[in-house]
């Protein structure tokens, strides 16, 4: 009998359990935080919240882990999660004060790293950021949420179906109704920063 299988045998089923989904639970935080962060600002909640949202997933995660079903992708499972999480925050916030929701914070540029080029195009990268929250604002949820997934995170029809609990077709649906409206606030700035450059 090896040192394993006796410490094994001697701990109790109930402590072996708890390592063992805290080990999966710190697996699934180091290596799905930077897509679980992304996502919560892709879906809409704002800076001042988003650390709070993130907790909240992993909270969920952490508590919902052991009924976690291997039938699905992690990466959709905590995408349901955070597509819930993001959507709660945001009306949270909408609630609370609608008046900030609409009014984007400026763009600091002493914010921005300072370097010969490296300064300008992390400028640029902030402005396309911060041009495709707001276009992704125009979306309903189901829609940005799609739309997130798909375009954004590379995920399948199938993968997202599984995320959002919605069908395939519908999902399909969602995605081509929300690449329409997301390429029309594209050409309406184009056309607004044609008329501006004039």
């Amino acid at each position: 009998m090896s040192a394993a299988s006796a410490a094994a045998e001697i701990s109790p089923s109930a402590e072996a359990a708890d390592c063992e989904v805290a080990l999966e639970f710190d697996a699934i935080y180091e290596r799905y935080f930077d897509f679980v962060w992304r996502n919560v600002r892709r879906l809409g909640v704002p800076d001042c919240h988003a650390d709070d949202a993130v907790q909240e997933v992993f909270l969920v995660v952490h508590r919902k882990l052991s009924s976690f079903e291997p039938r699905s992708t992690v990466r959709a499972w905590l995408s349901g999660i955070v597509a819930r999480v993001a959507r709660e925050h945001r009306r949270a916030y909408t609630r609370k004060s609608p008046l900030a929701r609409s009014l984007a914070p400026p763009l600091d540029p002493d914010e921005v790293e300072s370097g010969a080029a490296g300064c300008d195009e992390a400028l640029a990268q902030a402005q396309a950021t911060r041009l495709l929250h707001a276009l992704l604002e125009g979306l309903d949820d189901h829609k940005r949420a799609v739309f997130v997934l798909a375009e954004l995170e590379q995920m399948t029809a199938p993968e997202i179906a599984e995320a959002t609990g919605a069908n395939v077709n519908t999902v399909y649906a969602r995605l081509r109704a929300a690449r329409k409206e997301f390429e029309q606030g594209v050409a309406r700035l184009r056309a607004r920063d044609g008329w501006r450059s004039r």
